[in-house]
């Protein structure tokens, strides 16, 4: 198929197709239109940047305007994948089309979507969990649903859809045409298109582990310290919109506000709000941010043609969404590049994103990624510092390891003589005269001394216990009479 002419499409689809400059079809386009404008089921994989939503999109609106009482569901893995195929949608309907669309996502007005589907609309475009959500609520009916497409199904299924997808195709009716797309095909995403679809036409355009090839891959060996150094050098020698991706919502926040001192940035990720998202992707968009950075919820789905580069800041967790990462440039056979900095911790990842790409390759591990043998003794330049022994340096056995210093103190017993008072002898003190009595006086009954002689705790026989007094009268001899 060379022309879109060719397929038979309604006069207002082709109107549209003409205003957008689409003439001739990609090949995904040009294998998967045919097959699904029959009513068939299809399972097709094609590489990011080639025109898949508009694929499913087009024999979605055909249907739609063929069978005027039936509806359209699209699901999609991320809430910036179904803006984007629901903008798709409506730049591919005329402008007079009376067939309405809802954008059903999450972090966005639950009140506002619901005023969208009691205006009775024939395309709903979300993702999974919201959608379940107004099922329960018995705001969505998709009774007349005959025609389903499930987008990037691996990308869904890896984020744990797999239950909710279960849940809304329940609610579907059974005799229905269902389009599943997916970028990988793995056993899970085969067993679940035995479970949804019938009879499928199986579509395969290109490799879907391998990156266009009008994108030039370049590999900057660092480490952790050095890396915001060499990004701040990457971003000043090149022109044009560039993608940051790190690992972290954290890290995304972390790196855009550091950046921002020398470049205008704007930062993506799962924490912010949908109004918040939706903002930085369109002034991204505009051209009022050069730079975004983003975790990989900006590494699906996001087309916007104007970015040249992808700087892979840290690497992805899954080695496929490195293929979809670098897919964000070189789109509709543009050319971009793609930088990627590698640390020592890093081996394992990129020698999996490897053997992804070049199963048949072998892989040549740089030596900043070897470990160093233990049983293998090196030797470096410089030799080690060694301390010498002299001769006579041997101790004595007994010596003490610790030299003696001058300010320690001499031993001194801490045993004081019978009697000694633990008061020190002060100048202020009167010192010893024969003439005045001395300052230890000898016990008293009516004064109380500080140092006290020792006396003995037993008592005499027949001593009374009740002290003196002397208020009692002391024992007087009779005069004789």
């Amino acid at each position: 198929m060379n022309d879109f002419l060719e397929l038979g499409l309604p006069q207002s689809l082709l109107h549209s197709l003409k205003r957008m400059n689409y003439t001739i079809p990609t090949p995904i386009q040009a294998q998967a239109i045919p097959v699904a404008l029959t009513g068939k089921d299809i399972l097709g994989s094609a590489q990011t940047g080639t025109g898949k939503t508009a694929a499913f999109v087009i024999p979605l609106i055909a249907r739609l305007l063929a069978v005027p009482h039936e509806t359209a569901l699209v699901l999609t893995p991320t809430r910036e994948l179904a803006t984007q195929v629901r903008d798709a949608v409506h730049a591919l309907l005329d402008h007079g089309s009376n067939i309405k669309t809802a954008l059903i996502i999450g972090g966005d007005s639950i009140t506002k979507q619901i005023q969208q589907l009691r205006a009775h609309p024939r395309i709903f475009v979300g993702t999974p969990g919201r959608v379940n959500d107004h099922l329960m609520r018995g705001t969505l009916k998709l009774n007349n649903t005959h025609f389903l497409v499930l987008d990037e199904t691996d990308r869904m299924l890896d984020m744990g859809f797999g239950i909710q997808l279960e849940r809304i195709a329940k609610h579907l009716p059974e005799k229905r045409q269902t389009l599943m797309f997916s970028a990988t095909m793995p056993h899970n995403i085969v067993k679940l298109s035995e479970k949804y679809l019938t009879a499928p036409e199986r579509i395969s355009i290109g490799s879907t582990t391998t990156p266009i090839a009008k994108i030039k891959q370049e590999i900057i060996h660092t480490s952790e310290s050095e890396k915001y150094g060499k990004l701040l050098s990457q971003l000043t020698s090149r022109t044009g919109s560039i993608i940051v991706f790190v690992k972290t919502k954290w890290g995304a926040e972390k790196l855009a506000g550091k950046l921002e001192e020398f470049h205008s940035v704007g930062a993506i990720h799962g924490d912010l709000r949908q109004h918040k998202r939706d903002k930085v992707i369109q002034a991204f968009r505009n051209q009022k941010h050069r730079i975004m950075v983003a975790t990989d919820i900006a590494s699906r789905g996001l087309d916007i043609p104007h970015i040249e580069h992808v700087i892979n800041y840290d690497l992805p967790q899954c080695p496929e969404d490195y293929i979809h990462r670098i897919g964000r440039t070189g789109r509709a056979g543009a050319e971009g590049e793609a930088v990627n900095f590698i640390t020592p911790q890093d081996g394992k990842k990129w020698k999996a994103i490897h053997h992804l790409m070049h199963p048949d390759k072998k892989f040549d591990e740089p030596r900043s990624f070897q470990k160093p043998d233990p049983k293998k003794r090196t030797f470096s330049s410089k030799k080690p510092f060694q301390f010498k022994k002299k001769e006579g340096s041997e101790k004595p056995f007994g010596a003490s390891e610790k030299p003696y210093k001058t300010f320690e103190k001499p031993f001194r017993s801490s045993e004081k003589p019978f009697g000694a008072s633990e008061r020190p002898y002060k100048s202020s003190e009167r010192p010893f005269k024969s003439s005045e009595k001395s300052s230890e006086r000898p016990f008293k009954s009516s004064e109380k001394s500080s140092d006290r002689p020792f006396k003995s705790s037993e008592k005499s026989f027949g001593a009374s216990e009740k002290p003196f007094k002397s208020s009692e009268k002391p024992f007087k001899k009779r005069r004789p009479s």
